[in-house]
């Protein structure tokens, strides 16, 4: 894919390496001069504009990228260009940096934003993630499919340990994407069974994440959960 992200900071670079090392091509567009460095990341495409700016976009062949990363330590610059990238340019994928947590509800499909990364709301997530079973926990939001990535720990009462997936009801909206067990990360086909203290990783909307709890944590987990709401 070729990538375009705004923001040529430590959060951008580490992400520009990162995409070229999983052999993507990456333009960096930076518009402070003290912040382009293109010996960190010599693999990338470097650009010096303000990428707020309609003509800078334009010279820089934004409309030719499949993705566009508003990275910036500015909430109110991450906004402007993603707006940019999805009304003037139809990118087709927009990703922005959330900065600061007050600002998140922002950060929507109305400003052109497809999937928004809030630091805050991430670790959160993962603390959530690490320390909770039995029960479901959001690890992220995609804000223009109106779908998240959710996880449930499996705690030993669970209706289906012990059962294949096949016989686990998954609510329509919902797909169950890994299982990640110990240190394996597995792919799910319809015969593996589950076990007590798998990780199970679901896409799904926001509507069925009841469903979904009800469905693998049984009556009581929807209850306990309920109780705590």
């Amino acid at each position: 894919m070729r990538i375009a992200i705004a923001g040529a900071g430590n959060v951008g670079r580490s992400i520009a390496q990162e995409l070229i090392d999983n052999g993507h091509q990456v333009m960096l567009i930076e518009r402070q001069p003290r912040m382009l460095r293109p010996d960190r990341v010599p693999a990338a495409d470097w650009v010096l504009a303000d990428a707020c700016e309609l003509a800078s976009l334009e010279e820089a062949d934004v409309a030719g990228c499949d993705v566009v990363v508003a990275a910036t330590g500015d909430d109110k610059v991450n906004l402007v260009v993603s707006l940019l990238a999805k009304t003037e340019f139809a990118v087709p994928r927009v990703v922005a940096r959330v900065n600061r947590a007050e600002n998140e509800w922002l950060f929507t499909d109305q400003w052109g934003v497809d999937v928004a990364v809030s630091k805050p709301r991430v670790m959160a997530a993962l603390v959530e993630e690490a320390v909770t079973v039995g029960d479901l926990v959001r690890l992220m939001t995609f804000r223009q499919g109106e779908a998240n990535l959710v996880e449930i720990t499996l705690p030993p009462t669970a209706p289906y340990v012990g059962q294949p997936i096949h016989a686990v009801p998954i609510p329509r909206d919902a797909a169950l994407v890994a299982i990640v067990r110990g240190k394996r990360v597995l792919v799910p086909t319809p015969d593996d069974p589950i076990e007590a203290g798998d990780e199970l990783v679901f896409v799904c909307t926001a509507a069925v994440e009841d469903d979904v709890r009800a469905v693998i944590l049984g009556p009581a987990g929807a209850d306990r959960h309920r109780d705590r709401a």
